[in-house]
């Protein structure tokens, strides 16, 4: 399973109109059916540049789905968020692996 990350520093002048934004364009990426879930986090350590920064993290079903995202729909689901917010936010994206997942069963 793959992770695919985007990271987000969004300027103060344009954060609650991105907030926003964001809330509505994830449910747009999952509907491509690529993706069996997202994560909408922010990261809590401050930026020299200012603004706020966050992380977007979607489950891709496999290596085959993530890829065919970048194919069919990455551009597409890109272009919007460049044309509201262009020289307001920085990204920057990454994938990551699942290796191995943990977690602690309370009774």
């Amino acid at each position: 399973m793959y992770i695919y990350n985007v990271t987000v520093n969004i300027d103060d002048s344009a954060h609650d109109e991105w907030l926003k934004w964001i809330k509505e364009h994830i449910p747009q990426v999952l509907a491509t059916g690529k993706f069996k879930d997202a994560k909408l986090t922010k990261v809590l350590i401050e930026e020299e540049m200012g603004g706020q920064t966050y992380s977007i993290q979607y489950r891709s079903y496999s290596r085959e789905a993530l890829d065919a995202y970048y194919r069919e729909d990455a551009e597409r689901l890109r272009t919007d968020g460049l044309k509201k917010f262009a020289d307001k936010m920085l990204t920057f994206r990454t994938e990551l692996e699942i290796i191995d997942e943990y977690s602690v069963n309370f009774k």
